[in-house]
């Protein structure tokens, strides 16, 4: 017997989950989540946070709630360093400033915020649109046929158990996903190469940091490898330890086994350069440093999210993140298939577009690894470092829901900072004013798919609106020009999106230009029809 039937169930409630959870809510898709632990993280945890990201949470109302608990967890805008400890006067700089270079690059900046500060609001959005969340609440086992996933559920505190038929399951439930498992998915890439550790800790810095706002202090020296994050007060912080030095000089990539208070506080004091200061532990977690990918990211007619389809050294910040734009990628194609409003075939394009991003960005996250920290681990292809606001503003989608205008170069990544508007990638952010009033041009996507033509391409419009009145399809007009909702003082429209005045791009619900057409063309209605026929699977 089934107690519930749902469109989705998304297993596990952390950043990932959660994330997929607000997007499903915004977008009117019922949903369960269920997380076998009882409330959301109580370790920090992914505390770096990119402009890509902040757009996520900017597009379901986020960014000022977001920014508010940042603002009580850490200073903004710090240098990310190298030092051999924090006592020592010398500085290598990775970042001056965490936004240097970048702020016009987005409506956001980048943060730093840890899951203990961003979790609980993610979950409160979540329910505010009335997701159903469910703690203390374990999958027990899942079996999946051809209309639909049947799951059972068990609450933790009771033992009581139910039977949940849903659609589709979305797993994100962490690196050692039971999801993934079950479904006989692999991981590829590179194996294990450190167990690393954690640590908590309270200590009065103030003196050693001083007047320097870190944000993340890279420690290398021969004795300790890692880097610290600490709180604005400076009488607090985590001490990340990839390796040490054995007794017989020997490198030490199992640091979390035997660890215990009285080494956890010798790995502090050393790192810190100050012998002598009083330093309390206050948790230890462990956890193994890799860099892969799950093979696929789909099994019919469930998906992986998050560290269940990617894990990657924390150099970089890129787990959480990429883990966000994984929930943010699949959730609007979810509700597009369970509304009706496309074909089961677009979620397909999924696994096609995250699967070659996330392995590009974990083998970048591995190179900052052998780079910055380690650079003892073998160099067989090591990738290039990429630039960082491309990686996180400029990856290429090459999907059934994209459609590509001319011969494919190959290229990986856009720089963020020519904009083009190439079909495959995310729409370029530029100050416009909508309806009279500051804006972003980003703030205009997510709800359905967005044409905007320019100032000359009003059949592109009208073209839009006669497919609509015939047909149920997700798709608005915009025209860019004076005297219309969206218009554009400084004239930037066309061509950061390689338009010309007659011309138009269709934008998809996750901001990603989906289709462009550089002028008018004869028919636009069959046009349009055909595009969104091949993007909505239908």
């Amino acid at each position: 017997m089934t107690d519930l039937q749902i469109p989705v169930l998304v297993v596990g409630g952390s950043l990932t989950g959660l994330t997929t959870s607000v997007h499903l809510a915004s977008q009117g898709v019922p949903h369960l989540l269920v997380e076998r632990h009882r409330g959301t993280a109580v370790h920090p945890r992914a505390a770096s946070f990119h402009q890509r990201t902040m757009e996520i949470f900017r597009g379901v109302g986020l960014q000022d709630a977001v920014e508010a608990a940042a603002e009580k967890d850490f200073l903004q805008d710090g240098a990310i360093v190298s030092v051999s400890s924090l006592s020592s006067p010398e500085m290598q700089f990775f970042y001056r400033s965490f936004n240097e270079g970048v702020e016009d690059l987005s409506p956001t900046r980048r943060l730093f915020i840890t899951q203990i500060g961003l979790e609980p609001v993610l979950r409160e959005r979540a329910r505010d649109l009335g997701a159903d969340l469910r703690y203390g609440t374990e999958l027990v086992g899942f079996e999946q046929d051809d209309e639909g996933v049947t799951s059972v559920l068990r609450t933790r505190d009771d033992g009581k158990e139910i039977t949940v038929r849903s659609d589709y399951l979305v797993a994100a439930d962490g690196a050692h996903s039971p999801v993934r498992a079950r479904s006989g998915i692999d991981m590829a890439g590179r194996p294990p190469f450190a167990q690393c550790a954690t640590i908590y800790f309270q200590a009065d810095m103030r003196e050693l940091i001083g007047d320097r706002n870190l944000s993340v202090v890279y420690v290398n020296q021969p004795d300790l490898l890692g880097f610290f994050r600490f709180s604005f007060t400076g009488d607090s912080g985590f001490l990340a330890v990839f390796s040490s030095t054995n007794p017989d000089g020997t490198k030490d990539t199992h640091v979390s086994e035997d660890l215990d208070e009285q080494r956890c506080v010798e790995f502090v004091r050393k790192a810190l350069g100050a012998p002598e200061i009083a330093v309390r532990i206050d948790d230890v977690q462990r956890w193994t440093a890799a860099a892969a990918h799950a093979a696929s990211f789909q099994d019919r007619r469930v998906f992986l999210i998050g560290d269940a389809a990617h894990v990657m050294p924390p150099t970089g910040g890129f787990g959480g993140n990429t883990g966000i734009a994984d929930a943010h990628g699949l959730a609007w194609r979810l509700a597009m298939v369970s509304r009706g409003l496309a074909g089961p075939g677009l979620l397909d394009s999924y696994d096609e577009e995250r699967r070659p991003v996330s392995d590009l960005i974990v083998e970048q996250a591995y190179t900052r690894y052998v780079l910055r920290v380690d650079p003892s681990l073998p160099r067989e292809g090591l990738a290039a470092p990429l630039d960082d606001p491309s990686i996180e503003l400029g990856p290429i989608y090459r999907s059934r829901a994209v459609v590509p205008d001319g011969d494919d170069d190959g290229a990986l990544l856009v720089d963020p900072r020519q904009p083009s508007g190439r079909p495959g990638t995310r729409a370029p952010h530029l100050w416009v004013e909508v309806a009279g009033e500051r804006a972003s041009i980003l703030d205009v996507f997510g709800d359905g798919f967005v044409l905007l033509a320019a100032a000359e391409g009003q059949t592109w419009c009208d073209a839009t609106e006669e497919l609509v009145g015939g047909a149920q399809l997700p798709v608005r007009a915009l025209r860019v020009a004076a005297g219309e909702r969206i218009h554009d003082p400084a004239g930037a429209f066309p061509e950061a999106y390689g338009i010309g005045p007659t011309g138009a791009v269709l934008v998809r619900p996750d901001g990603i230009v989906a289709w462009r057409s550089a002028g008018s063309q004869e028919r636009p209605a069959t046009v349009l029809r055909e595009v969104l026929a091949r993007l909505l699977a239908r």
